[in-house]
């Protein structure tokens, strides 16, 4: 048995293979690695793109290169377009 890291959100979703964050229900849709600093790295680039961010970095086991005994969220996941932008258009002085 061997183990690998992944990222975990303050909502306790795991960042996904396929770039978006995901519960953890389904293993093979979770990211990982098997070095620490390859994580800690994306995890910093996730939280540079979003500053409301909170993430660890974390060990897991894993089964078939896959993690296993994920902790499932219970939030519901954020759908790729919310959230992305820190500016709002409509309040911008500039454009007034």
């Amino acid at each position: 048995m061997s183990g690998a890291f992944v990222i975990r959100n303050q909502l306790g979703h795991y960042w996904g293979k396929s770039g978006i964050w995901v519960k953890g229900a389904r293993a093979g849709q979770v990211a990982c690695w098997t070095h620490r600093d390859e994580a800690v790295n994306t995890l910093f680039e996730l939280g540079s793109q979003n500053t409301d961010l909170r993430g660890e970095v974390m060990l897991t086991e894993t089964e078939d290169q896959l993690p296993k005994n994920l902790e499932i969220s219970q939030h519901p996941v954020p759908k790729p377009d919310e959230g992305g932008d820190l500016e709002n258009d409509e309040e911008d002085p500039i454009n007034e």
